[in-house]
Order: structure tokens, then sequence, then C-alpha cells
């Protein structure tokens, strides 16, 4: 399974909704990047991906985007594909 990393804060919604929807899809392991404790960590958020709010999704290193994103790639169905991707 590809990694999963996502930029978070502590107190977002859609973090939550989209940690729900990858758990319910088998991924066992999130690496958080809570820009809300790193500042460097938020900067570094906005310069790859171009934008400012959470969450910001990576599977592997694809970009997926934040939580509407994931959702519509789900109902899609690309998300598991990419999920099992060779990491």
């Amino acid at each position: 399974m590809s990694p999963v990393r996502m930029y978070t804060t502590q107190v977002c919604p859609y973090c939550v909704r989209a940690k729900m929807l990858l758990q319910k899809r088998g991924v066992a392991q999130i690496e958080e990047i809570r820009v809300d404790l790193d500042p460097g960590a938020r900067d570094h958020m906005m310069q790859i991906t171009g934008r400012r709010t959470v969450p910001q999704i990576f599977i592997g290193d694809t970009h997926v985007g934040g939580c509407d994103d994931l959702f519509d790639l789900d109902q899609r169905g690309g998300l598991m594909p990419l999920l099992g991707a060779a990491t």
C-alpha cells in the first residue's frame, strides 16, 4: 500500500473526515504533519501544493488535494488503485 501523508491541524473537521475515509479504505498508518504546531511545515505545504487550507493529502508522490478532492477521487473509483500502487 502506498504511504499516505497528510498536512493537518488539531481542530480541522475536514482532516477528521479524510482520515476516516482513508481508514475505511484500509489505510492503517497516516503520516500527519501538523501545520498548527510547525509554521515551517505550513510554508512547505503551501510551496509544494499552492494551497493554504488543510488537509492536504499525498498518496505516495501524488498530491490528491483536500478532503473534497479525496472524496471525489473515491467516488470516481480512483482512490483504491492509487492506494494500492507500488510504494
